[in-house]
């Protein structure tokens, strides 16, 4: 038996024609930026008269062969800066990920299912926090690294970016919400069989709020791979920073040099497309359960 034929209406034809403008609008500076990776410099910067480029001329690969030109060494692997610079970004914003994923659910967790005195308050808290700015406590933060001894060293400084982004205050308020959805019969049920609370929570309340883990997954390598602000800051050498650090710092030097810029551009735009398409399906199920608990 085959489904009923999809009926052709006004309705139809109009959201279709809406979905690939829009589709074509929040694309194009995606293939803007991967094309101009590629073209020489004529056809980067038009003068007057000439009429825009918008298919390169030729496939030249000389900004990508520049990018990576500065050469550094990471594990004693001798490699591109910009490629340390990626790798930067990337563990940056996975062990951020990792960490924000396991304390939040932990934290929301606990908020949602104990009972315990001073839950409102400190939830209250969390809530409060939302609405504080980063770069408001940005000063404190850096003090507090500073005083840690983070900031001296590469690979320290790299933490202290990750260890402020971990305390994310949404990402408690998010697992909270999506805690409450766990029945209580079934938490009473496994504690009845003799199962402590971690097993609890892995074996019963894990499986249920993972939608949410992946939803909270990717707004927290998004939220942590732009935190521009919070990495100009804590890091300083050369072989810390990251993509964006990076990118424009290469804007400064080299006098908008545009084909160099969006190679770096191009480069950084690849992880955080790949990650995207491999939590696809948990971020859409995390944003679907979470409008209708509305």
């Amino acid at each position: 038996m085959t489904g009923k034929k999809q009926r052709i209406t006004p309705y139809f034809v109009i959201t279709v024609i809406l979905l690939i403008l829009l589709a074509i609008f929040f694309l194009f500076p995606l293939y803007w930026i991967v094309t101009g990776s590629v073209k020489e410099k004529t056809d980067i910067i038009i003068k007057a008269g000439e009429s825009v480029k918008w298919i390169p001329t030729t496939i030249s690969w000389d900004n990508f062969a520049r990018l990576f030109k500065s050469q550094t060494n990471l594990f004693g692997i001798e490699m591109p800066l910009a490629v340390r610079w990626l790798f930067n970004s990337v563990f940056i914003s996975v062990v951020a990920m990792a960490l924000t994923c396991i304390t939040s659910s932990l934290a929301g967790y606990a908020l949602a299912k104990k009972r315990f005195w001073g839950r409102g308050v400190v939830f209250t808290l969390f809530v409060c926090a939302m609405a504080l700015p980063k770069q408001v406590i940005l000063i404190p933060l850096l003090t507090e690294m500073s005083t840690l001894g983070l900031v001296k060293t590469v690979w320290g400084s790299l933490f202290a970016v990750i260890f402020p982004v971990v305390g994310w205050p949404f990402g408690v308020f998010l697992m909270k919400q999506f805690s409450e959805g766990i029945p209580s019969s079934l938490l009473e049920a496994a504690r009845i069989d003799g199962a402590g609370e971690l097993k609890t929570f892995f074996n019963v309340a894990l499986p249920i709020i993972k939608p949410g883990i992946g939803a909270l997954a990717i707004f927290t390598f998004i939220s942590a791979w732009n935190e521009y602000p919070m990495q100009l800051v804590m890091l300083s050498q050369s072989e810390a920073k990251t993509i964006a650090l990076g990118i424009a710092g290469l804007q400064s030097e080299m006098s908008n040099d545009y084909g160099l810029i969006m190679a770096g551009a191009a480069l950084a735009a690849v992880p955080i497309i790949i990650v995207f398409l491999a939590f696809q399906k948990y971020f859409t199920q995390g944003i679907t359960m979470g409008a209708v608990k509305g």
